[in-house]
């Protein structure tokens, strides 16, 4: 199964920087990111925080000045780019990264031409958007789910800045990798515990470009997962006799039944005499 092309069209002017990495994460779920536009009035000192998000992401900018105080232009802009998308017949679908209702009706029309249709914006975004996408992403939940995991896994990083714009070293980390595996399995979990390591290995590459088991001294993506503490992989001999490799998160260890506690010994009482 081939993977969908998207569209990812984002109004800058309506959606902050620090969501960049959930963005095209969410969007690497569903497929590949074919074209990656964002849209603004870039002479606007207000989106000069998107500048090392868009170049580290390979995003482009795609200007729009304001034809009118008080009018924005941009999604004019944007709705134009996505029909003219849309007419390409390159693409399988779109992802829509606003919290603006004036999308509404674009959601529509592409999901009438048989695209699907993926919102993206806060949880401030309004039902009419949001129901006139296949499915929507509430940005400012799952960055905070995210953060929360990241806490708790290391409390540390609760007390730390992280500047979202920065440089992303995740295909290089193996305990920011093994995090981010567990996370994999836990979204593409059947029910069984265990995902394909191929499903796995073709998320990574997808959100990362630049990850390559060779950076770890590995030769194959199943000897790498296998090195991972907090996985483990089995290889299993399908009919035709092809062995097929799955992914788990290793079961956490039972803890050792506890003694049984002594019965206290009881205090001698030396009789009167």
């Amino acid at each position: 199964m081939e993977d969908l092309k998207l569209a990812v069209l984002i109004d800058a002017d309506n959606i902050s920087p620090k969501y960049v990495k959930v963005i095209l994460d969410e969007a690497a779920s569903f497929g590949v990111a074919a074209c990656k536009r964002i849209y603004g009035d870039w002479s606007d000192v207000r989106l000069k925080s998107w500048k090392d998000a868009l170049l580290n992401n390979s995003i482009i900018p795609v200007q729009q000045y304001g034809y009118t105080v008080g009018k924005n232009a941009t999604d004019s802009a944007m709705i134009i780019d996505a029909m003219d998308l849309l007419y390409s017949g390159n693409l399988d679908g779109f992802c829509i990264v606003s919290s603006d209702s004036d999308f509404t009706r674009l959601a529509a029309r592409l999901r009438e031409a048989g695209k699907l249709v993926i919102g993206m914006g806060e949880s401030k975004a309004l039902g009419p958007f949001v129901k006139a996408c296949d499915q929507f992403k509430y940005l400012d939940l799952i960055l905070g789910q995210n953060h929360e995991e990241n806490t708790t896994a290391n409390p540390a990083a609760g007390d730390t800045f992280v500047d979202p714009a920065a440089s992303d070293d995740t295909a290089t980390n193996p305990e920011a990798l093994g995090r981010l595996v567990r996370g994999m399995i836990d979204e593409m979990d059947d029910g069984t515990g265990w995902v394909r390591t191929s499903r796995v290995g073709d998320q990574l590459i997808k959100r990362y470009p630049d990850f390559d088991v060779r950076n770890f001294g590995s030769k194959s993506l199943n000897r790498f997962l296998a090195t991972l503490s907090e996985l483990e992989v089995e290889e299993r001999i399908l009919a035709n006799g092809n062995p097929i490799q799955f992914v788990r998160v290793h079961p956490a260890k039972p803890l050792p039944p506890k003694a049984p506690a002594r019965p206290a010994a009881k205090k001698r009482t030396r009789k009167a005499r």
